[in-house]
């Protein structure tokens, strides 16, 4: 049994954990459990995939939620305050900079070949770690069934996220205790191999004042923006916008993504179209969540609509009110319903339904996978619809060889010599550059 860890050295693992939170929430999810539950063991493996589920039920980035959960277990607020902070940090800073230089320069050849190389290696990076998370949590038939339905649902029909979390979270419930009610797998144990971590007996009256503090978290800054610039002005409508997107983001970023450009091009003039995609592939290939992209849509419509002030300036107010509007909601949810999760731990009713949601979530999350595939493969895509199914069509004559050839690298470099991600995505970064130089600069 591992020693309880001081602050400190928590404080180290937490920076890793943000520095290389590259890959979106599976990858995120995968270096979390590999430096919380199998280097230093600081976490056990159910009690790991207890929180992952819990988290996984929330709007908003699940990762980002369940870095803010395992801070909280080792040391309380504090913990959970610093290691969910220090997770957007670094993707607020890159994102930023990353801004700025498109708001100013548009066409930066460069950085759309550093683009064009890191894709690939995403993509090595997610697949793996949607490979690693399957096998830890699909444990029988059922959870493989599971899955396997979540994935069909979204990929072929397009079900809302919800709704599959819902029916999961059914099934895992009355479907373990028709296969598994006479069998020793059905028996619930909350013994952990790690060290007592803290656990705080569930309160009303506390959990009513966290909400009353997260709500004044959260609301103020958008008061003081109406107050200083009126309910017309860009600061205080996107501040009202991301915070009602911040309540409906469940399944992670994809799921309201399409909602976001709509409204940011159509109903705001926030973005141009095309723009949107020049933001998720910002938020894609830099550290932290991938609805960091919020920052970006934000600062462009302050950086154009933002009137006497300097568009720059502006730019930079925007990012931070919309990113604090997007994750103030994350810390209430963690703070407010952890101690109630870890309370509820050994409800074997609770178990099977969380555990229907981590089958669903690996079918969820391997569509997202295959859709980034082909979406980095090729070109051109058709979707068509046959009734209710959708199916998606790369146009074979479209197919990227430059990119198929750096995603080949990326698999070879990350599952044959095991390079880590960093090492990874600086290679096909390199292999990006290389291309867009003896290509005569066409990507």
């Amino acid at each position: 049994m591992p020693a309880k860890p001081t602050f400190k050295e928590a404080l180290k693992v937490w920076t890793k954990i943000a520095l290389y939170s590259f890959g979106g929430p599976a990858g995120q999810i995968a270096v979390m459990h590999r430096l919380l539950v199998e280097e230093t063991k600081w976490i056990s493996e159910k009690r790991f995939l207890h929180a992952m589920n819990y988290c996984m039920l929330l709007p908003g980035p699940e990762a980002q939620q369940l870095t803010t959960y395992t801070g909280w277990l080792l040391h309380r607020t504090k913990g959970g305050l610093t290691a969910g902070l220090l997770f957007i940090l670094p993707g607020f800073l890159s994102i930023l900079v990353l801004s700025i230089l498109y708001a100013s320069f548009y066409d930066l050849d460069i950085v759309q070949a550093i683009f064009f190389g890191i894709k690939p290696a995403v993509l090595a990076i997610v697949i793996g770690a949607v490979i690693k998370i399957g096998k830890k949590s699909l444990k029988n038939a059922l959870m493989y069934s599971i899955a396997i339905a979540s994935f069909i649902a979204i990929f072929f029909f397009n079900l809302p996220f919800p709704l599959i979390i819902l029916l999961a979270g059914i099934a895992g419930t009355v479907m373990t205790k028709l296969l598994y009610s006479n069998t020793v797998e059905r028996r619930v144990v909350v013994e952990d191999e790690d060290f007592e971590l803290y656990i705080e007996k569930p309160n009303f009256l506390k959990a009513i004042k966290k909400i009353g503090l997260w709500m004044i978290i959260w609301f103020v800054p958008i008061i003081i923006v109406l107050i200083l610039f009126g309910n017309e002005s860009v600061f205080f409508k996107e501040s009202v916008f991301f915070s009602k997107a911040a309540l409906v983001t469940f399944g992670g970023a994809y799921s309201v993504l399409a909602y976001i450009a709509q409204k940011a091009v159509e109903d705001y003039g926030w973005l141009q179209p095309g723009e949107m995609l020049d933001g998720i592939g910002m938020a894609e290939t830099t550290p932290g969540p991938l609805i960091q992209v919020v920052q970006f849509v934000g600062f462009m419509g302050a950086f154009r609509l933002a009137g006497d002030m300097h568009p720059i300036w502006a730019g930079i107010l925007a990012s931070v009110l919309t990113t604090w509007v997007t994750f103030a909601p994350c810390f209430l949810f963690v703070f407010v319903g952890a101690p109630y999760i870890e309370y509820l731990r050994g409800n074997k009713y609770l178990t099977d339904a969380l555990n229907g949601v981590t089958s669903a979530v690996t079918g969820v999350i391997l569509n997202l996978g295959i859709w980034f595939s082909i979406n980095t493969l090729f070109r051109v895509v058709d979707e068509e619809n046959i009734g209710p199914l959708r199916i998606f069509i790369p146009d074979l004559s479209t197919v990227n060889f430059a990119s198929l050839g750096i995603t080949a690298l990326s698999f070879f470099v990350y599952f044959v010599l095991k390079w880590d991600m960093l090492k990874t995505i600086l290679s096909c970064v390199v292999a990006g550059i290389i291309w867009w130089v003896i290509s005569g600069n066409m990507l």
